[in-house]
C-alpha cells in the first residue's frame, strides 16, 4: 500500500529548511513525498528522537508533534531536543497527556500497561508530558490544554506550547 503523503504545515518565511526525523519506513515516504511539495527545503532523514542525527546547537526550533506520547524514552529525547536547540531556541509541542481527572487518568493507565502503546504507535497517553519537560530543563511558555475530539477518549487530553531551555 502507498502512503498518503504528509502534509508539512505552512511554515513562515524566515525559515530557511527543515530536517525531519522519522524512524518509521512506512511513515519516512509519506513524509518524502510530502516534502517535495512543501514550498521551502525539507530533508526527511532516518533517526531516533532519543539519539537525533543532527550537531549539537545546530537548529533553532524543534516541532514536536504526537512524538513525545509516543517515544520509548522520553527523558533522553527531551536531553537530545536541549542538544540540538541553539541557545535561545524553542521546543513547540502538540501532545496527548495525562487526563484532568482520577477516573480517566486510571483509564489511561490501564491502556498504557495493556494494548494502548501497540495499537497506537507506541503512544502512551498518560504521560505526564509536561513534567518531564519541565525535568528536562525548560521552562514551558503559556500552554493550551483541550480535548480532542471533544468526546473523552484516553487520548482525547491534549496539550500544545513552547518550551525554551531554562
Amino acid at each position: 500500500m502507498r502512503p498518503r503523503p504528509v502534509a508539512f504545515p505552512d511554515y513562515p518565511r524566515t525559515v530557511s529548511s527543515v530536517t525531519a526525523v522519522e524512524p518509521e519506513p512506512y511513515l519516512r515516504r509519506a513524509a518524502r513525498e510530502g516534502a517535495a511539495r512543501a514550498g521551502i527545503p525539507i530533508t526527511v532523514v532516518d533517526g531516533l528522537a532519543e539519539a537525533l542525527p543532527l550537531p549539537d546547537a545546530s537548529v533553532d526550533a524543534v516541532v514536536a508533534t504526537l512524538v513525545l506520547c509516543s517515544v520509548p524514552d522520553q527523558d533522553r529525547a527531551l536531553r537530545e531536543v536541549r542538544r540540538v536547540l541553539r541557545p535561545g531556541g524553542r521546543l513547540c509541542f502538540l501532545e496527548h497527556v495525562r487526563a484532568a481527572t482520577p477516573g480517566a487518568r486510571r483509564v489511561q493507565r490501564l491502556l498504557d500497561a495493556t494494548i494502548g502503546p501497540r495499537l497506537l504507535g507506541g503512544c502512551h497517553s498518560g504521560r505526564d508530558t509536561l513534567a518531564a519537560i519541565e525535568a528536562a530543563g525548560f521552562a514551558l511558555d503559556p500552554v493550551e490544554r483541550f480535548l480532542f475530539p471533544r468526546a473523552r477518549t484516553p487520548v482525547s487530553s491534549h496539550v500544545r506550547g513552547e518550551a525554551r531551555p531554562a
